[in-house]
């Protein structure tokens, strides 16, 4: 199987192709020598190779840096995907699109609500969750005319080599700087109280690979260990693998509205028996040993 990754140097594009490759399959790995918003580029690519797959990750990934950046955002994520499918269906029209949007579309649920599956209504918020509802949702278009598109709607997901912008990554690089001597024993945080359902980026990747399978049919399918964990609880933990117990200061740059988003994978469950796998502390471990190693190579 021939499969094409967008966005392959990013965070799940490092531990996308090398499964892929271990998989057997052969990868053409593609990042910013690639612009995805050129139709014309994406299609001479595509029409080159004649992908089995495209597994379609570039994306500006940050709520945050999407309220500075919006129109960044919107070209990537929404411009971006177009063309993918645009290219696609004209020139690999019998090719697998993998689309990974995002659960943040699904905006927050009330405090007891039922997890989100994939009828909940479509909420987004910011900037980066519209444009992935748009991209979603104009997928969606591309599958009603007959491409082979599968819509996937990962929850929280964190491992080895995330950046620091996203909420665990931030807490353990400080908590690793920390306990290394080199940082003031002050953590940084914006809302403690949201609710989150976190994944390992291990079990996330075997749930991508799941869906290279013909027997799971094109759809939507939310990626979700279906547990919520309040942010604070988290953050505890890491403090307590650390053994550290540093003073936590809100930083009003990084303060949202407390939110709520656990979501249900049924559906993938029943398409190929995907089941989240590892235990959350054992991410939380992985996340600050990879921090530490990082802070000792740097």
């Amino acid at each position: 199987m021939h499969v094409l990754v967008t966005g392959a140097s990013g965070f799940v594009g490092s531990h996308l192709v090398p499964r892929l490759e271990a998989a057997g399959c052969r990868v053409t790995p593609t990042d910013r020598e690639l612009d995805v918003t050129d139709l014309d580029a994406v299609e001479r690519r595509i029409a080159q190779l004649s992908p089995d797959v495209v597994f379609h990750l570039a994306a500006q990934s940050s709520p945050a840096l999407s309220i500075r950046e919006p129109e960044l955002t919107y070209r990537v994520n929404f411009v971006g995907t177009r063309a993918v499918l645009e290219a696609t269906r004209r020139s690999a029209p019998s090719a697998r699109v993998i689309f990974v949007s995002s659960a943040d579309l699904y905006g927050s649920a009330e405090p007891g609500a039922a997890p989100f599956d994939e009828s909940s209504p479509l909420r987004p918020r910011s900037p980066y969750s519209r444009s992935k509802a748009a991209a979603d949702l104009l997928a969606g278009t591309f599958a009603e005319r007959g491409l082979d598109v599968v819509r996937v709607r990962p929850f929280n997901h964190t491992g080895p080599g995330q950046s620091d912008v996203f909420v665990l990554s931030s807490f353990a690089r400080q908590i690793a700087s920390i306990a290394a001597g080199i940082s003031e024993p002050v953590l940084r945080v914006g809302n403690l109280d949201s609710v989150r359902d976190f994944l390992d980026i291990d079990d996330v990747m075997n749930a991508y690979l799941e869906l290279l399978a013909p027997t799971v049919t094109p759809g939507v399918y939310n990626v979700a260990r279906g547990v919520g964990v309040r942010i604070g609880d988290a953050l505890d933990e890491l403090c307590s693998l650390a053994g550290i117990s540093p003073r936590v200061e809100v930083e009003p740059d990084f303060f949202r509205p407390t939110d709520i988003a656990v979501g249900r994978a049924a559906r993938l469950e029943r398409a190929c028996g995907w089941t989240a796998q590892v235990p959350f502390r054992r991410t939380l471990e992985r996340l600050l040993t990879d921090w530490r190693t990082r802070i000792d190579g740097a």
